[in-house]
């Protein structure tokens, strides 16, 4: 579903882009002394985008300015909103991993996640997990999630996932520690019939 949706956003920003190019263009290049088709909005170089009778058309209606930055205010939220959702980065992405050679080397955050995720699935009463990484490229933190069956202890569970998969993941990074967060659930079950 996560594939979908940044298809859309990828392809509605691209058109949006795409015709913000071209209508800019376009009067860049009016401006600049191109002649423009008869149907277009500016006829020459010293045209201006809107003459006296647009701007003023509606000065006596009441609702027509608050209306108007009222929109403008709603775009320019909307459009900060999505500029903080882009630029913020909600996984790490790699992972720096002490070589012993004073070089380094970088693995992939989602590799690391992918491990920790199959391990934490075999744990024992563990019907799902979802793991994480997020911090810096040198002291990352796991934020796991993990569906347990109706008959698992959770201390158990969790002393199994942070003795087993957490303990593996950290020292095969190199890494002096990886906290974790895990959070906990139960998964659905249907009632038990007692006779």
């Amino acid at each position: 579903m996560r594939a979908v949706l940044r298809t859309v956003n990828r392809v509605f920003l691209g058109l949006v882009g795409l015709i913000l190019l071209a209508l800019g263009g376009s009067v860049l290049a009016v401006g600049l002394g191109v002649s423009a088709p008869s149907w277009w909005i500016h006829d020459g170089k010293h045209d201006v985008l809107l003459s006296n009778a647009e701007r003023t058309r509606w000065r006596e209606d009441g609702w027509w300015w608050p209306v108007v930055i009222a929109a403008l205010a709603v775009l320019l939220l909307f459009a900060l909103w999505r500029l903080v959702a882009v630029l913020r980065r909600r996984r790490l992405a790699e992972v720096l991993v002490d070589t012993g050679d004073g070089e380094g080397a970088l693995v992939r955050g989602r590799a690391l996640e992918n491990v920790l995720t199959q391990e934490a699935d075999h744990i024992d009463g563990v019907d799902g997990a979802q793991a994480h990484l997020k911090g810096g490229h040198s002291t990352p933190e796991a934020h796991v999630r993990l569906a347990l069956e109706p008959h698992v202890d959770p201390g158990t569970a969790l002393n199994d996932f942070t003795t087993g998969a957490l303990t593996h993941a950290r020292t095969s990074a190199g890494l002096a520690s990886l906290p974790a967060e895990v959070r906990l659930k139960g998964v659905k079950h249907g009632a038990e019939r007692v006779s």
